[in-house]
């Protein structure tokens, strides 16, 4: 990973995290929520898969993995402070970046109208450092809320319906933070909010079940984004100031 420049202090008023998975912003943004949040901030989530198929226990059934999902999704936004959470309704491991798909997260931002939009990183396929591969919903997610930012949420003539139809005016979003990036530009030291981030992603217990697990997990990656930031713990973003 690239080294970073760290930003002590950035201060958005409403942050709309766009994610692919409950458990995905817990596991990647939650530290800094956290912190924007008692700087005032409102946020809120909008959540595209069901997450119907994120299991490893044969006896899972997909409709009640999915109400256990979004039971758990809830629990952790309340403990983080999120205003509301939105929830599409695509199956796990299928997202594709269709215009179904953009116009459910254009619709969604015209609705809130966040300064800032948090979600992943599309061209992040893998990362040898970790030893991971990305997720295919993860990139169809990032590519179709980058794609809703610029320029369909921007453009009245993009999904008329939606002004037309439901009186949703368009809006420009100033800033958006990609989360889980080989090329991360933008520090927030979480030292402070770790452990209450530990919390809300223990809240998804059909993925954390051991505490220590994800103590551990949660620790291990803060330290690698924190790694030459004078910081214990971190979390990294692409950031990008939108013109």
């Amino acid at each position: 990973m690239q080294e970073t420049s760290t930003h002590t202090y950035f201060e958005p008023k409403t942050i709309l995290c766009i994610s692919a998975h409950p458990d995905d912003m817990e596991g990647w943004a939650a530290g800094s929520l956290l912190q924007w949040i008692d700087q005032g901030a409102a946020v809120y989530y909008l959540v595209l898969t069901n997450g119907d198929k994120g299991s490893a226990d044969r006896s899972a059934q997909s409709a009640e993995l999915t109400s256990t999902r979004q039971t758990e999704q809830k629990n952790a936004a309340d403990l983080i402070g999120v205003k509301e959470v939105f929830y599409g309704d695509y199956s796990d491991g299928e997202l594709i970046n269709s215009p179904d798909v953009k116009r459910d997260i254009v619709r969604i931002i015209r609705r809130i109208q966040p300064d800032t939009v948090i979600t992943w990183d599309p061209t992040m396929i893998y990362c040898a450092e970790l030893n991971l591969i990305n997720h295919t919903d993860h990139r169809a997610c990032g590519q179709a809320a980058l794609d809703a930012i610029y320029p369909l949420a921007r453009d009245h003539l993009s999904f008329p319906e939606l002004l037309n139809n439901e009186g949703l005016e368009p809006h420009a979003v100033k800033t958006a933070l990609l989360i889980n990036t080989n090329t991360p530009n933008f520090v927030v030291d979480i030292t402070k909010t770790i452990d209450k981030k530990v919390q809300a992603l223990h809240q998804h217990t059909s993925q954390f079940p051991d505490i220590g697990k994800c103590r551990s997990f949660v620790e291990s990656m803060a330290s690698v984004c924190a790694k030459n930031q004078n910081m214990d713990y971190a979390e990294s973003f692409v950031r990008i100031n939108i013109d």
